[in-house]
């Protein structure tokens, strides 16, 4: 019998024939994404990001035609709030978006520098998290056209010994803002960050982050 870790070591597709079965789990954010773009986008690349950054995202993968950053760090990156894009309504047919998710808590004055801190922006606070998730998806539905698609990638977190569940929360906003939860990716992380404050674990070790398809 074939263990589940030595069928995720290479894809996360298992080959049958002339036909490919892809798999809701993988280590390969790549492959992941490539499953997305067949299964759900007719293989095209994503055409738009919100939340470009350096582009890191896209070293394997298509980049998108559209490119936007709140601080971009890119010439072409444009500047634009994922909150209120300068894009008119109904005009893009599929998104990827990437927001930041790490949560300082109450080290939140006292981090200064970090492996973390240097990689992701930080919220506070949960509280600073839903005010960017929540007004984007209502502006990503805005922006997409009917039966376009919004890729969402986040990761649950624990923020000051309370446990956030934000995939479900994401899930349930991007349902009230009129989308349909079409599927659900899970990439398990390989390379584990681990903060400068945390010393008595609570909770599970968050070595996952979801990538939850939405259909307008």
């Amino acid at each position: 019998m074939i263990q589940q870790a030595q069928l995720f070591e290479t894809s996360n597709h298992i080959p049958n024939r002339n036909r490919e079965w892809f798999l809701s789990v993988g280590y390969d954010q790549d492959e992941i994404l490539r499953s997305i773009s067949i299964l759900h986008n007719a293989g095209n690349p994503f055409e738009c990001d919100p939340t470009y950054s350096k582009g890191v995202f896209y070293r394997n993968f298509p980049e998108p035609r559209l490119k936007f950053d709140l601080v971009p760090q890119l010439p072409e990156v444009r500047q634009a709030d994922c909150r209120a894009l300068p894009l008119a309504g109904a005009s893009v047919q599929s998104i990827m978006f990437d927001p930041p998710f790490v949560m300082s808590g109450d080290t939140h004055k006292e981090i200064k520098t970090g492996k973390i801190m240097d990689r992701f922006s930080c919220f506070q606070n949960y509280k600073e998290l839903t005010a960017l998730y929540y007004p984007a998806i209502f502006e990503m539905y805005r922006i997409l056209k009917p039966g376009g698609l919004l890729v969402f990638k986040c990761q649950d977190s624990v923020s000051s010994g309370q446990q956030y569940m934000t995939h479900i929360d994401t899930t349930t906003w991007a349902q009230e803002a009129g989308f349909y939860a079409k599927d659900l990716f899970i990439l398990i992380n390989s390379n584990l960050l681990m903060g400068p404050f945390w010393k008595n674990q609570q909770h599970a070790r968050k070595a996952h982050s979801y990538f939850l398809v939405f259909r307008k």
